[in-house]
């Protein structure tokens, strides 16, 4: 299954590491993944919003995974951070599971998440060519 990803020359080139559209085809299963926290399997909140970033796209992998996808088969996300906090170490770790794939997104900041300790969270759709049966 191919994703049309694209930037078309009649607005600006993207400015972070995003896409402008994605056209996804006919015949295709959209799962969509809620908002992931930096938080541990364990339940553990890391203490830095570098390290929550790092386990906020591990828990997105791991269900992804979970649904035999991976990183590429991402078409949107939607970030927000706590506003004040380093929008670098969410870049970083973005870079670190996401390599060079390109998905469209929103990043927001907000004044807090609903538990003070969680910095950052991000929400995901992905798509896979429909199930047969």
């Amino acid at each position: 299954m191919t994703i049309d990803f694209s930037n078309p020359s009649c607005v600006h080139a993207p400015l972070g590491l995003y896409s402008h559209t994605a056209v996804v085809p006919a015949g295709t299963d959209l799962i969509f993944i809620s908002g992931q926290l930096g938080v541990c399997p364990d339940g553990s909140t890391p203490a830095t919003i570098a390290e929550q970033a790092d386990q906020v796209f591990a828990n997105i992998i791991a269900l992804l995974n979970s649904h035999g996808l991976q990183a590429t088969d991402i078409i949107k996300l939607t970030t927000f951070m706590v506003m004040g906090q380093d929008g670098d170490s969410v870049r970083a770790a973005r870079l670190k599971h996401l390599g060079s794939h390109r998905p469209c997104s929103t990043a927001v900041f907000v004044s807090q998440l609903v538990d003070p300790s969680w910095f950052v969270e991000v929400e995901a759709i992905a798509a896979r060519p429909k199930s047969s049966g």
